[in-house]
C-alpha cells in the first residue's frame, strides 16, 4: 500500500517543481504580452471623437481598415514586400548554404558561417542608411553605370520598393542560410547515392530527396524572414521613404501624426492576424521537434 502511495506523491511533487520552474515565464509572458496585447485588442474596439477615445465595441477602425484604399494599399503593399523578399532570400540562400555545407571543407565552415552573418553584427539603422548611400543619384551603382556609359542620367533606385527589398535581401539571406546550412549538414550523403542507384538524375535527386529533406528548414527561416520583414518599419522608412506606405508605417502615422490610437489598434491586430494565418500555413513544417 505504501508502494503505491510513494510515486504518486513523487509525481505531485516532480508536477509542483515543473509549475514552480515555468511560473515566472508564464507571468511573464501573461503581463507583458498577454495583457497588453488584449488591451490593444479592446481599443481597437474604440473610436474617437474629435482628441479624446471613447470606449465601446466599435468595428468600424476594421471596416475603415478593408474600404479605405489608403489603409488597404498599406496592408497588400507590405504583404507584397514580404512575399518577394522572403522568395528571393530563399533562392540566394540555398545554394550558399549548400555551397558552405558541401563545398567548403570542414575545418572552414565556421569561418565561412561567421562571414555569412556579419551582417548581423552591423547596425540596422547604419546598414540601411549605407543602402540609401549606395542606392542614391550619387551612390556607387549610378556612379559605375554612368562611368561605363550603360545609363544617361542617375536611375531613381533609393527612396522605392526596390531599395526596401535589397535592404531586406541583404539581410535575411543571412539568415536563411543559417537555417538551411543546419538540415543540409545533417543530410546523409547516402541519401543522393541511394538515388543515384536507382535511377535518378542530379535534377531528380534534388527535386525528390534533398529538398524535401531541406524543407524544414527552408520553411522555418521563410517564417521568421515574413514575420520580421512583415512588422519592419525602419527599413521601409529609410530605404523606400513614404512614396509607398506599408503596414508597419501607417501604423506609427495613425499614432504619431493622428493620434488615432484605436485605428493603428485594429491595424496592429489585423498585421498580427496575417502572420497567425502565415503561421497556421507553416505549422507542420513548424514542430519542434524539426528544429
Amino acid at each position: 500500500m505504501d508502494g503505491d502511495v510513494e510515486p504518486v506523491s513523487l509525481q505531485t511533487k516532480e508536477r509542483r517543481l515543473g509549475w514552480g520552474l515555468l511560473a515566472p515565464a508564464l507571468l511573464w509572458t501573461a503581463a507583458f504580452f498577454v495583457l497588453p496585447f488584449l488591451a490593444m485588442v479592446a481599443l481597437s474596439f474604440a473610436h474617437m471623437e474629435g482628441r479624446t477615445i471613447v470606449h465601446g465595441f466599435d468595428a468600424g477602425n476594421y471596416l475603415r481598415a478593408f474600404s479605405d484604399w489608403s489603409q488597404l494599399n498599406a496592408l497588400i503593399n507590405s504583404v507584397e514586400i514580404t512575399l518577394t523578399v522572403t522568395v528571393i532570400s530563399v533562392v540566394l540562400a540555398w545554394p550558399l548554404a549548400a555551397i558552405i555545407a558541401w563545398q567548403v571543407p570542414a575545418r572552414y565552415q565556421r569561418l565561412a558561417l561567421l562571414l555569412a552573418v556579419l551582417p548581423f553584427w552591423t547596425s540596422y539603422v547604419v546598414r540601411s542608411y549605407s543602402w540609401l548611400l549606395v542606392l542614391g543619384k550619387n551612390g556607387v551603382i549610378n556612379k559605375a553605370l554612368l562611368g561605363m556609359g550603360l545609363v544617361s542620367e542617375p536611375l531613381a533606385l533609393a527612396s522605392s520598393r526596390t531599395a526596401t527589398v535589397i535592404g531586406f535581401v541583404h539581410f535575411f539571406v543571412m539568415l536563411l542560410t543559417l537555417t538551411i546550412y543546419a538540415n543540409l549538414i545533417q543530410l546523409s550523403p547516402n541519401y543522393a547515392r541511394a538515388a543515384r542507384d536507382l535511377g535518378a538524375g542530379k535534377w531528380a535527386t534534388f527535386v525528390h530527396v534533398i529538398l524535401p529533406l531541406t524543407l524544414p528548414g527552408v520553411i522555418t527561416g521563410a517564417f521568421v524572414t515574413f514575420v520580421l520583414c512583415i512588422g519592419d518599419y525602419i527599413t521601409p522608412q529609410i530605404l523606400g521613404g513614404n512614396a509607398e506606405l506599408t503596414l508597419p508605417q501607417l501604423i506609427m502615422l495613425q499614432m504619431g501624426r493622428s493620434g488615432n490610437f484605436p485605428m493603428a489598434s485594429a491595424l496592429s491586430v489585423i498585421l498580427m492576424a496575417v502572420v497567425t494565418l502565415v503561421y497556421a500555413g507553416c505549422s507542420r513544417w513548424l514542430r519542434l521537434d524539426r528544429l
